[in-house]
């Protein structure tokens, strides 16, 4: 009986294991970007030349201004969702972290909507340093925009995927980290960040070692669903964990019940 149960318990095992790992494998074959989200591309060099207005109408290259450890925030300045609270979130960890703004780090905003004008990036860095209870250089948060080429460069580059919808855009909020030689180290998600993963980050960015992810939820079990325009669960990674819970469940059931029985 023993026997007979761990020969059950392999062959479904062997069973499940290769029913997911097909159906994963063909997605991974199919190599297609996700149409909104993240795919992570750590270990990254950006590209030095790329281009950007600053929120003077200057032109400004990538390669001069990256310098030191840099947070990159990609948001778009008339945004209605998320971009203005994770814009507050960064400014408020900014006053909470014990690093020196414009000596230890930097941050760059860049709206990927290259519509967008200077103009508006000025007014944007005029409330959100005004915001800031510490006094920082005025060159330590640069608010850019560039147009449609050099924006994808950028957003391609670090993985970050949008849509336009409307007059407005549907994408993620992170806050992504390079190296002083441009190198993607780390990525945060969502809006909502500690300051210690923060400091951390920055730190790893400083000596060009890049880190996994803190939060993944969001990114494991949802992908954007097109048609619907929402976000779904994922059915291939669910039914993944799900087929792993059962054999739990089977093992508890088949292979320990008897036992306390015995006992």
């Amino acid at each position: 009986m023993k026997n007979r149960t761990i020969a059950l318990l392999g062959s479904l095992l062997v069973f499940s294991t290769l029913i997911y790992s097909s159906i994963a494998f063909a997605q991974d074959r199919s190599g297609a970007k996700p149409e909104v989200g993240i795919e992570e591309q750590l270990g990254t060099t950006i590209p030095a030349d790329l281009e950007f207005y600053d929120e003077h109408g200057q032109i400004v290259t990538l390669g001069d201004l990256v310098n030191k450890p840099t947070i990159l925030t990609l948001v778009f300045y008339r945004c209605q969702g998320i971009c203005t609270p994770l814009l507050m979130e960064t400014a408020s960890i900014v006053d909470k972290m014990g690093l020196e703004p414009g000596q230890d780090y930097q941050i760059l905003t860049l709206s990927f909507d290259f519509t967008e004008k200077p103009s508006l990036a000025q007014a944007k860095k005029f409330n959100f340093l005004k915001a800031l209870e510490k006094k920082v250089p005025n060159d330590f948060w640069r608010f850019l925009t560039g147009d449609s080429a050099n924006v994808f460069a950028l957003t391609n580059a670090v993985g970050f995927y949008f849509k336009p919808e409307e007059d407005q855009f549907i994408h993620p909020g992170a806050l992504i980290f390079l190296s002083p030689e441009r190198k993607v180290t780390r990525y945060l998600l969502g809006i909502t960040y500690l300051p210690f993963d923060v400091k951390m980050a920055l730190m790893e960015a400083s000596e060009g070692r890049t880190g996994p992810t803190i939060a993944k939820l969001l990114k494991f079990c949802y992908t954007y669903d097109a048609e619907g325009r929402t976000y779904a669960m994922n059915i291939t990674r669910i039914a993944g964990i799900g087929i792993l819970l059962l054999i739990g469940v089977f093992v508890t059931f088949v292979v320990l019940k008897p036992k306390r029985a015995r006992n």
